[in-house]
């Protein structure tokens, strides 16, 4: 008897010790779904916030205004950016920008088969990550990339996408959207930029600290050419009419 009862207590005694090495597991596992939904919840948050608000900085303005000192920077709507700027960078970086729903499939498939060597991201993921995120091509800013993308495209209209891309896209080092580059670059106003002004400034955007549209490379020259044309191709056929007045 005296042996069924302490092996009962034993019994007992393992599955309190066992319940206590599951209980922080699971609250490990509670408290981080908590985590994981509070930083959902933020997220969430801004890109409601930033579909009428603009966006007072982003990680890679902040980083290279530590970098430099000072950038150069001025918000400006939509309205007051020359519509040859606008279709220059939609043809440069993302000519089925209007026909997406924030992926282009075409365009990651020929950057794998190209093994890297060429973006395959569209405008929408590139504002994603420059207004929410930060630079660089690691697997987390990857994944919160692929995830934010598809909000930002349900809740912004694709003239609020352009808009934001075209005042936080950085366009020369340090200078940071297209009212400081059209003045930096070429000494007029975003509104007043040529055909041939606003294919340059997009042909500088893949690598705005090397290329400059003012003193422009042979190749810059030839990318522009391309990009004019490209330009007035997509609003001969359509593929700028979501951004177009």
């Amino acid at each position: 008897m005296a042996k069924a009862v302490a092996k009962k207590k034993k019994s007992k005694g393992g599955k309190k010790a066992a319940r206590l090495k599951v209980q922080p597991v699971r609250w490990l596992r509670r408290w981080a779904l908590r985590a994981v939904l509070a930083v959902a919840a933020v997220f969430l948050l801004l890109v409601l916030l930033y579909s009428v608000v603009n966006p007072p900085i982003t990680h890679t303005i902040w980083a290279e205004q530590r970098r430099l000192g000072e950038v150069d920077r001025m918000w400006v709507p939509l309205e007051e950016i020359s519509p040859e700027l606008a279709r220059s960078v939609v043809a440069a970086e993302d000519a089925q920008f209007c026909r997406h729903w924030g992926f282009d499939a075409r365009a990651i498939q020929a950057a794998i088969e190209a093994g890297g060597s060429r973006g395959g991201s569209t405008i929408s993921q590139q504002v994603v990550k420059n207004v929410f995120l930060w630079q660089g091509r690691s697997w987390p800013r990857k994944v919160l990339e692929t995830l934010l993308t598809p909000a930002v495209e349900i809740v912004w209209s694709k003239r609020r996408i352009l808009e934001v891309y075209l005042n936080v896209a950085e366009m020369d080092e340090g200078v940071f959207g297209a009212e400081a580059a059209a003045r930096k670059y070429f000494g007029v106003g975003p509104d007043e930029l040529s055909a041939r002004q606003a294919a340059l400034i997009a042909a500088v955007l893949p690598n705005p600290k090397e290329r400059s549209a003012r003193k422009p490379s042979n190749f810059v020259q030839r990318r522009a050419r391309q990009i004019q044309d490209g330009a007035a191709t997509i609003r001969a056929d359509g593929r700028a009419d979501c951004f177009e007045d």
